[in-house]
């Protein structure tokens, strides 16, 4: 059982890992490149549909994270596990306290209604971003490594 739920948690955050990993490298990149308009409707489109989705994926990915680590307390790699839950919540926390804000607002900007300053609030959250793909990176790796 703890093998599957090892199989399973590792599958699931390396799974957001990739989605967040190509957000970060492939999809901004592609819809930075369009005109402008477009652009910016893009990114409001991107922020209300992962908006609804990444939530789930990384309380889920805790939660999985927090069963291993309790179903295979005694077992080698188990403070591997603890770091990769405790990158997993920085992760959350850096969601809600620098991301989740300004995906809030641009999720709602058209072109008629966009503040002036649209593309520094979407460069500052692609930073942001750039920090949190960095540290789920680190949770998965840890993850990777208690398998071993």
């Amino acid at each position: 059982m703890l093998d599957a739920l090892e199989v399973v948690t590792t599958v699931v955050v390396g799974v957001m890992v990739g989605v967040e990993f190509s957000v970060a490298f492939v999809v901004n990149r592609i819809l930075d490149a369009l005109p402008e308009d477009s652009a910016q409707l893009g990114h409001a489109h991107g922020g209300r549909m992962l908006g609804a989705v990444m939530p789930v994926w990384y309380i889920t990915s805790v939660v999985l994270v927090a069963a291993w680590a309790v179903a295979g307390w005694h077992q080698d790699g188990t403070g591997l596990v603890v770091t990769a839950g405790a990158l997993l919540i920085l992760s959350v926390v850096m969601s809600l306290l620098l991301l989740v804000p300004i995906n809030n607002r641009n999720r709602t900007w058209t072109p008629e209604n966009r503040p002036a300053d649209w593309k520094q609030q979407l460069n500052r959250w692609q930073r942001y971003h750039y920090a949190r793909v960095a540290v789920i990176i680190a949770a998965f790796t840890s993850l990777t490594a208690a398998l071993a």
